[in-house]
């Protein structure tokens, strides 16, 4: 078997990459740190949170499954903005994540579509 050759165009190391500085985001309230080019799941794994939504039968923790946005379970709020997908969403500086109980229905429906609202 021939040695790998590299193309002259191609470094043999890659190069070092220099990220912009982490900022502050708020999940329920407290604050994390975040880096640019981070989905809001990757932030909140970075800081240890593994789990921010329950299931709305069982209440059973659910955070990254997927992660690529087909399965539904990192589903959280971003500044007010429920059922986004945590895995899918770049985390902004000053994002404010919350947890969201169950599919996330209620918050996302307007009220004058509530049953019983005239």
């Amino acid at each position: 078997m021939r040695p790998l050759r590299r193309h002259p165009a191609h470094p043999p190391e890659p190069a070092p990459a220099r990220p912009d500085g982490a900022f502050t985001v708020t999940f329920d309230g407290r604050p994390l740190p975040a880096l640019p080019g981070q989905t809001v799941a990757a932030a909140l794994w970075a800081a240890g949170v593994t789990a921010w939504r329950d299931t709305r039968g069982a209440g059973r923790p659910r955070g990254v499954f997927c992660g690529i946005g087909v399965c539904f379970d990192c589903l959280v709020s971003v500044d007010d903005r429920p059922n986004q997908r945590a895995c899918l969403v770049p985390v902004r500086p000053g994002n404010a994540i919350r947890t969201q109980p169950g599919t996330g229905w209620a918050d996302s429906r307007p009220r004058d579509a509530e049953p019983g609202h005239e």
